[in-house]
């Protein structure tokens, strides 16, 4: 079943309304938001399965100043949507203006009259509407006026407490993937384009794909065992370096740049999701480029050993 994207909840097409929703930011798409959509199917099984949710993030609108976050831009979140079986995902643009929305209105005129909705779902946190203006107690008195079924659901838990977000950026600050792997249900990736380098890697008989961070969080910086998505879907074992590049103090932002085993062609322009499997080292600084090479090989068959080792069947 294809998934379908909606991106103007003022012109939503006839097929797509009727649907049930779950709400929220859905960012990085972790367990407990799969615990939030299952809930709903379960409770409204024979209706098509939908997600409202917004973009940009609302934090990044009202604090801009803040350091990337993200776990997930809308194209790898959409993805991770649809592999949840849903069928439409509401992603409502939350500019300036629509966050001067009154709670009432966006109940009634975005959910009920603009998408149609027949049940919406949350979990116990949800808040929505102008400063933040209404709640769940709020959206369970209007849904049910208007004709709508709600559920509010408990947070997914496990001994550390609920699954988040916010516990996740945390495990990948911390170089931890394997672990935050373990909450979202599947590797963290972080999807980009692949820009022109200063062919450095090349030179030490490394090539790497060059991919910006831009939005995504930063996790921690160092070398890591990764796999790569291609365009044409076909995946690769590789080794990446998070950071700064210290030895050859380039002073430029944080980059991801990754070497992928046994391929060759020419990436440039495409867009590759790369996910990250285990933090071999944290980044430092060699003295010299023949040290940092003999390092780089080091590092390109410990991730070969652990990749085949976890994922070879």
């Amino acid at each position: 079943m294809r998934a379908h994207l909606h991106t103007d909840w003022r012109a939503i097409p006839e097929e797509a309304r009727g649907a049930v929703a779950a709400l929220g930011n859905f960012d990085g798409v972790h367990l407990g938001h799969a615990h939030l959509v299952h809930t709903l199917h379960m409770a409204r099984p024979d209706e098509p399965l939908a997600v409202v949710t917004f973009e940009p993030h609302p934090r990044e609108l009202f604090r801009p100043q803040d350091p990337p976050f993200r776990l997930t831009l809308s194209e790898e979140r959409f993805a991770a949507l649809a592999a949840l079986g849903v069928k439409h995902v509401f992603q409502i643009r939350f500019d300036e203006a629509f966050s001067q929305m009154p709670a009432e209105r966006f109940v009634s005129d975005v959910l009920h009259d603009a998408l149609g909705l027949r049940h919406v779902a949350c979990g116990h946190d949800f808040a929505f509407g102008h400063r933040r203006g209404g709640n769940t107690d709020f959206l369970a008195e209007r849904a049910t006026e208007l004709g709508m079924g709600f559920t509010q659901v408990p947070a997914l838990t496990d001994a550390n407490g609920p699954y988040s977000s916010t516990r996740i950026r945390r495990l990948l600050q911390d170089g931890y993937p394997e672990r935050a792997a373990q909450e979202l249900g599947r590797p963290w990736s972080i999807r980009g384009e692949v820009h022109h380098g200063d062919k450095r890697g090349r030179l030490l008989g490394f090539p790497t794909a060059n991919i910006p961070l831009g939005r995504h969080l930063e996790p921690a910086r160092g070398v890591y065992a990764v796999t790569v998505r291609l365009p044409d879907g076909r995946a690769r074992f590789g080794v990446a370096n998070i950071g700064r590049r210290p030895t050859i103090n380039d002073g430029q932002e944080s980059r991801l740049e990754v070497n992928l085993f046994d391929f060759e062609g020419d990436l440039y322009g495409t867009t590759l999701s790369v996910a990250l499997h285990a933090l071999l080292r944290p980044e430092r600084k060699f003295d010299g480029l023949d040290a940092l090479k003999e390092q780089i090989a080091r590092d390109a068959q410990e991730a070969r050993v652990l990749l085949e080792a976890e994922l070879s069947v």
